[in-house]
């Protein structure tokens, strides 16, 4: 079995899904799956950034309406729940858990307990962070022993 840690920042689509439940053809796969609710405010300027960048000027313009930090553990725990539902209903065995600081630690850590084949970074795009290499793909393969992969979401969840 091939063992993949994905890490997410929202609910999986079902694009999202069947993309990254294909990538190994027939072969079976257990997923671990971390999610990091959105983070502090501190983050909203890169968000509204990114958000201008895609011309998803409404969203730029309203990003300080969805919730952050500690308000937005309810909705990561909930939207992890329904990855993992979606990941279990292809076949897949999947287990996750929230992850509130130092991803990259934890992503570290859970590569070692697994003895992860490979890593998963699904996110929308991030350009700030991507050009200046600090989004979670580029800081990770500094990180873990595996290979990194990088794959932007299909859509908004």
């Amino acid at each position: 079995m091939f063992t993949s840690v994905l890490m997410i920042e929202k609910a999986l689509t079902s694009a999202d899904v069947e993309f990254v439940t294909t990538l190994h053809g027939d072969e079976a796969v257990a997923f671990h799956v971390l999610l990091q609710p959105r983070g502090d405010q501190a983050d909203r300027l890169l968000r509204a950034i990114d958000d201008v960048a895609l011309g998803e000027l409404d969203d730029a313009a309203h990003e300080h309406d969805t919730p952050e930090g500690r308000d937005a553990a309810a909705l990561g725990r909930q939207a992890l729940e329904v990855s993992l539902t979606a990941l279990r209903s292809t076949g897949s065995t999947a287990e996750g858990r929230l992850i509130e600081n130092h991803p990259l630690d934890a992503l570290r850590t859970l590569v070692d307990d697994v003895r992860a084949d490979e890593v998963i970074v699904l996110t929308d795009p991030h350009y700030v962070e991507e050009f200046f290499h600090r989004d979670w793909a580029s800081r990770a393969r500094h990180k873990v022993g595996v290979p990194v992969l990088k794959l932007f979401s299909h859509s908004k969840a």
